[in-house]
């Protein structure tokens, strides 16, 4: 049982706080050691210069090493309060020497460090049974788009030992090509059909894994279409892209990075004039005047401009559109009925 390697797994070595801590430091590594038990066993812990802990207890009456708490069939009283004493500093030590980690290896977190800072998301854990599960999702539209999981070679083909893979969806004419390269598994617990298993062990290099990465994001992340109204009685609405392409609108709804906005232009002209790319949102901009109040704004990229005649309110009204007075969802197909 390698009781410093369940314990430091998931996090990585500060090596001024060993120092204040009262780790030595040698040519090889940094030391410490700490008495337990009334003085009667002695903890001597070594940190490599890769982090890597090693440690071991030793017994100084007899000024040799206690392995009884290391064999899993020893379960006496005596043996068991060594042992937890001895973890006891272990935590300590990496309570207040060491970063957290929400993975094992080294490539499973730079792949949540590319996830966090081009995505914004961060790992959910859901389940208790397996703790070093974390899948992100889509918070537009709560899908999974990769998940990250710790479990034995065995599970992926004849090897042993620990490791972490991702799953992630693909297209599904590259499945075949992928899998004849190592590295790459028929997905586990995942749909086969489009989703493939990756070793986190560096076979991968990164840029290819944060491109399929890019790749899972993009096939899971399914745009809103929205219909916005706007009154041209209080904002000139009609010359907004007269003289740029973009524009900024009250985030009065629920809207996305990358949705579709038709703008609908109430009387007189009672059709859509604007089809449009929310390319920023929830931008804090407050203004307050007798017809509206804004605490955020989306800026819009304009994307398409149309007739008068060619998005009508008849034309809506036909597709099951009623009412045009606030903002609304509207289905891809209607969009694209809209536009026919």
């Amino acid at each position: 049982m390698n009781i410093e390697s369940e314990i430091f797994k998931r996090c990585h070595v500060n090596y001024d706080k060993l120092i204040s801590y009262g780790f030595i430091e040698k040519e090889d590594g940094y030391y410490y050691s700490k008495k337990f038990l009334n003085d009667a066993f002695e903890a001597r812990i070594k940190v490599d210069k890769t982090g890597n802990v090693t440690g071991k207890v030793m017994d100084l009456e007899l000024d040799e090493e206690y392995f009884n708490m290391r064999i899993e069939a020893q379960t006496g009283v005596f043996v068991n309060s060594v042992k937890e004493e001895y973890q006891k500093i272990l935590e300590d030590i990496k309570e207040k020497c060491f970063n957290k980690d929400y993975f094992i290896f080294n490539q499973s977190n730079r792949v949540a460090n590319y996830i966090k800072n081009k995505y914004e998301t961060n790992p959910e854990f859901l389940w208790s049974k397996f703790p070093g599960f974390g899948i992100f999702r889509n918070t537009k539209n709560n899908k999974w788009y990769a998940i990250i999981m710790n479990l034995d070679k065995a599970k992926l083909g004849n090897e042993k030992g620990e490791t972490e893979i991702i799953n992630l969806k693909v297209d599904v004419n590259k499945i075949n090509s992928l899998l004849s390269k190592p590295g790459f598994y028929k997905a586990y617990h995942m749909n086969k059909k489009d989703w493939i298993t990756i070793t986190l062990d560096d076979t991968i290099d990164d840029t290819i894994l944060f491109s399929l990465i890019d790749e899972s994001w993009d096939l899971i992340n399914e745009k809103a279409y929205w219909l916005i109204p706007a009154n041209p009685k209080y904002y000139d609405v009609v010359n907004i892209f007269n003289n740029t392409s973009e524009a900024i609108w009250k985030q009065s709804s629920d809207i996305h990075k990358d949705d579709i906005i038709y703008l609908y232009v109430a009387i007189p002209y009672s059709c859509v004039l604007f089809k449009c790319c929310a390319i920023d949102v929830k931008i804090p901009f407050n203004y307050e005047d007798k017809n509206v109040k804004m605490k955020y704004v989306v800026k819009l990229k304009l994307l398409k401009r149309y007739e008068k005649d060619e998005i009508t309110f008849a034309k809506l009204n036909k597709l099951g559109i009623k009412m045009t007075r606030g903002s609304r969802k509207i289905s891809k197909i209607i969009a694209q009925k809209m536009e026919s």
